[in-house]
């Protein structure tokens, strides 16, 4: 078990955060003890960040301590291993517009109190004007305006210097194009509102006609 990234791990090809909350599992994962350590197993085919690492993301600015806003946080899959990694000093807010969605999101937060679960609309950041400013925007909504969603949070809670994990669904934003050309367009817009695009990974063939973008605000 070799430390890829903080808190992340690699055992061959497999990718592991430490538990949190030892012996609950979030998604069926399965649960490895290692020296009297338990490490949960991250299936890239559930996370498209565990599919970015897999095919070869080389930064994940995502540490103890970190304050993330998550865009899409959905039943808490990916967030679960975030929330390992990020520990009892970091924070993430969660953002979901889907009450069902948010139901199962609860049991996972009411174990894991550093997420912070937020019925709301990813589009009307107003609605959650009293959320701090974060080291991280992390977005994965299906929605056409997905890249102005992360703009307009971006301008409000991210801080200066900081980073944007997005997962750009190009089904979701336009089935009559390539999903190279919506990946392109879709930079463009990144770039033109004063982002450096650090990295653009594409997730096959765990997650078809998806790709994984990190961002930087300068």
């Amino acid at each position: 078990m070799k430390e890829i990234f903080n808190g992340i791990f690699r055992s061959e090809k497999k990718l592991y955060t430490k538990s949190l909350v030892p012996s609950v599992r979030v998604y069926g994962e399965k649960l490895v003890n290692l020296a009297g350590t338990e490490y949960r197993e991250w299936d890239p085919r559930r996370s498209k960040l565990a599919a970015a690492i897999l095919n070869g993301l080389k930064n994940v600015p995502i540490k103890s301590g970190s304050l993330i806003l998550y865009l899409g946080i959905s039943a808490g899959t990916t967030a679960s291993h975030i929330s390992d990694i990020i520990g009892k000093d970091g924070l993430i807010y969660g953002i979901e517009i889907s009450e069902r969605m948010m139901r199962e999101l609860m049991p996972v937060a009411e174990k894991r109190s550093n997420i912070v679960p937020i019925l709301s609309d990813a589009r009307k950041p107003e609605e959650y004007f009293w959320i701090e400013k974060v080291d991280l925007i992390y977005v994965d909504v299906a929605d056409p305006q997905e890249m102005e969603i992360f703009i307009r949070n971006a301008e409000k809670f991210l801080k200066s210097g900081g980073f944007g994990m997005i997962a750009i669904k190009s089904q979701s934003i336009d089935v009559t194009k390539s999903p190279e050309v919506v990946y392109k367009q879709e930079t463009t817009k990144l770039k033109r509102a004063g982002f450096t695009i650090l990295e653009q990974i594409e997730l096959s063939p765990y997650q078809g006609g998806h790709a994984f973008v990190l961002v930087e605000k300068c």
